[in-house]
């Protein structure tokens, strides 16, 4: 497979950045391993872009740095469909400019995890018919839409997908919950209803509130997974004590495991942080490395894997998901005895 060249940084990297680099440019050209898919959370990141680490100064438009990140890559996951709902055009797009063998896993809108809706984002007919409800508020929360607005809405979502589905190109959609969204019976309900409103498609969900996988729970939450056709999603992120959840190494379909990786900036992972702040991290190469033996077991329990990298500050996230590509793409280092 051919190989990335060593990426050039305009001030000098420090040893980390060094390291991540040199392992990066090792990696296969798409970043894959077996059955192992790895990619970032997005490719027009404004860091990324005004980086110029990355794309090519040819590179001016979205579409053509899509092309350019399918080169690298081999999976995508697509952020903005968690702000807005495109047009299926939109999506016939991203299918026709992408090689075979090319995924996108969706993330869900928050009709269906229960984040609050901007109203200001919403197609214009659905924002004219909530114009009425909560008029002083920007945003609003699922339960205060109207039935009849909530299946628009969902079945907004669901035609967004069809293209990608039609071309063999969706992944799966992540249903990332709110932090606030505990283990509840009501929220487990709102869980089952999923499968319902996005029948044939692969669904993957991420906790982000503890008690989800507290120690006594977590055994029958993966049952409930598992009973619903639902992939759980491992995280890697700060410390419990920081706000984040455990990386408990964990796969419910016999098709799909997803990890995500958010990084480790403490010192950003608190209420109230930015996005630039909370994922300003780039994994030494060392803790990528750890990572190489539980993404390989989820892949035999699984079959697939997709490993998103989340930190998308600059080029870390790129880099990592190159970092990894290259570890997974290596034979597996025999144990120290």
């Amino acid at each position: 497979m051919p190989r990335e060249p060593h990426a050039v940084l305009p001030n000098p990297p420090t040893v980390v950045e060094q390291e991540a680099l040199a392992l990066a440019a090792q990696a296969p050209l798409p970043a894959r391993a077996g059955t192992t898919l790895i990619g970032t959370a997005g490719w027009t990141d404004p860091t990324l872009i005004a980086s110029g680490r990355f794309y090519p100064p040819t590179a001016t438009s979205a579409a053509e740095r899509l092309s350019h990140y399918a080169m690298h890559f081999p999976l995508v996951e697509v952020d903005a469909t968690y702000y807005a709902l495109p047009a299926p055009s939109v999506a016939e797009h991203w299918a026709e400019r992408t090689p075979s063998g090319f995924v996108f896993d969706i993330k869900a809108h928050p009709i269906l995890t229960g984040h609050p809706i901007d109203r200001e984002r919403l197609p214009k007919t659905v924002a004219q018919a909530l114009a009425g409800i909560h008029p002083d508020k920007r945003r609003l929360y699922p339960r205060d839409v109207p039935t009849e607005v909530r299946d628009e809405l969902v079945g907004r979502f669901r035609a967004l997908l069809e293209p990608l589905q039609a071309s063999g190109k969706l992944g799966c959609v992540m249903i990332q919950l709110p932090p606030w969204t505990t283990a509840t019976r009501g929220s487990v309900r709102e869980l089952e209803r999923l499968p319902e409103l996005l029948p044939g498609v692969r669904l993957a969900v991420e906790f982000r509130h503890g008690s989800w996988l507290e120690p006594g729970r977590r055994e029958r939450v993966f049952d409930l997974l598992r009973a619903n056709q639902m992939a759980y999603t491992v995280v890697d992120e700060p410390d419990v004590a920081g706000g984040g959840v455990p990386a408990v190494l964990q796969a419910t379909r016999a098709d799909l495991a997803l990890v995500r990786f958010h990084g480790h900036n403490l010192a950003g992972w608190r209420s109230g942080a930015s996005v630039l702040e909370r994922f300003n991290y780039l994994y030494s190469a060392q803790e990528v490395r750890a990572w190489a033996e539980p993404v390989r077991r989820l892949a035999d329990e699984a079959g697939q894997v997709h490993a998103v990298f989340n930190n998308c500050v600059r080029d870390f996230a790129v880099i990592n998901a190159k970092d990894l590509a290259a570890v997974l793409a290596s034979p597996p280092q025999p144990p120290v005895p």
